[in-house]
């Protein structure tokens, strides 16, 4: 549901050139006109210009390259994703908040994004750096109509979906390390964390967590992590429009979900494996306490890794620790 604000911005996003008045904006959004003047004065400190003529009304000269709430609808190309979309500049967890709020009955399709965590979370309950200003820290709340059995694929297009938006807006070339890890020129630059509450046979919803490295220097990443994790500006040296990145992801996560919703799980996986990381290489697996190597040969319909042993018997994977860099 959008704020008094974000409704603000979009009728005068919509009038583009022309000027609306103080006395329309008041009807509109059914607030005095004394209220208009105060969200006006609150936009041009978030660094919006606006032009105010009396008698004929305001309009917006220049908007802020600050991400935020108002910034990110603004152009925002989707149905009912972020329909419901809260924006924080700081928060210990996205993950935490969007499980408070889908308990409380949150709808499908609601967005909460930070422009910093404090307590970011990857797998495992690993720490995910996620600096101010620098990245991507989002989670989405999805009620899917799938058996809880399938929610693992959504973790795998939302891989799919990661890599699509940065081959799309980049010169890089991103690959997917199984089951969660975007990858660019070997090193880590997203995560996926996908939680669900469910009871046997019925998903009450999911929330999916996706941090994204955009605009890190070197110095940002921490020495220890730095032959692992990288960022976009990093690899292409280039410093990206990290509300932009934001926007495609959202539209092409939308457009993509659908398609999984209707047609089902095949064309993600022709996907994911054009993107996966030592595709036709071996690995070392350690399982059920036995160490061996196997031909990673792409992903099962359902989800599951397909290696074929030295014997030449294909097991499906579903957990395992597996030693996908040589040194670990």
């Amino acid at each position: 549901m959008q704020s008094t604000r974000a409704k603000l911005i979009q009728l005068l996003a919509v009038s583009r050139e022309d000027y609306i008045s103080g006395q329309a904006l008041s009807e509109q959004l059914q607030i005095s006109r004394s209220a208009i003047w105060k969200h006006m004065k609150a936009l041009e400190t978030e660094g919006y210009v606006i032009e105010a003529k009396p008698k004929v009304g305001y309009r917006i000269l220049n908007y802020p390259n600050e991400m935020n709430e108002y910034t990110l609808r603004r152009g925002l190309e989707t149905n009912w994703l972020a329909k419901t979309l809260i924006h924080k500049p700081i928060v210990s967890s996205t993950q935490d908040i969007a499980h408070e709020l889908a308990k409380k009955g949150a709808e499908h399709g609601t967005i909460i994004i930070a422009n910093e965590q404090t307590k970011g979370k990857g797998r495992m309950n690993r720490a995910w750096y996620s600096k101010a200003g620098k990245g991507i820290w989002l989670s989405m709340i999805l009620r899917p109509s799938i058996y809880p059995y399938e929610a693992p694929q959504l973790t795998l297009l939302s891989a799919t979906v990661i890599a699509d938006a940065i081959k799309k807006m980049t010169n890089l070339q991103p690959q997917i390390k199984w089951p969660n890890d975007v990858l660019i020129n070997g090193k880590k630059i997203a995560g996926i964390l996908t939680e669900m509450h469910a009871e046997q046979d019925q998903i009450h919803y999911v929330v999916i967590g996706i941090g994204l490295n955009v605009n890190q220097e070197i110095e940002d990443i921490p020495a220890e992590l730095q032959h692992r994790a990288s960022s976009i500006q990093i690899e292409s040296n280039k410093i990206c429009d990290i509300r932009k990145i934001a926007q495609n992801l959202l539209a092409m996560f939308e457009k993509e979900y659908e398609a999984f919703i209707h047609e089902g799980f095949s064309k993600v996986k022709n996907k994911w494996e054009s993107y996966g990381y030592k595709m036709g290489e071996r690995v070392w697996l350690n399982m059920q306490n036995q160490r061996f190597q196997a031909l990673f040969l792409g992903i099962a319909e359902d989800g599951a890794l397909l290696m074929q042993t030295e014997d030449e018997d294909i097991k499906r994977v579903y957990s395992a620790e597996i030693e996908w860099f040589k040194e670990d």
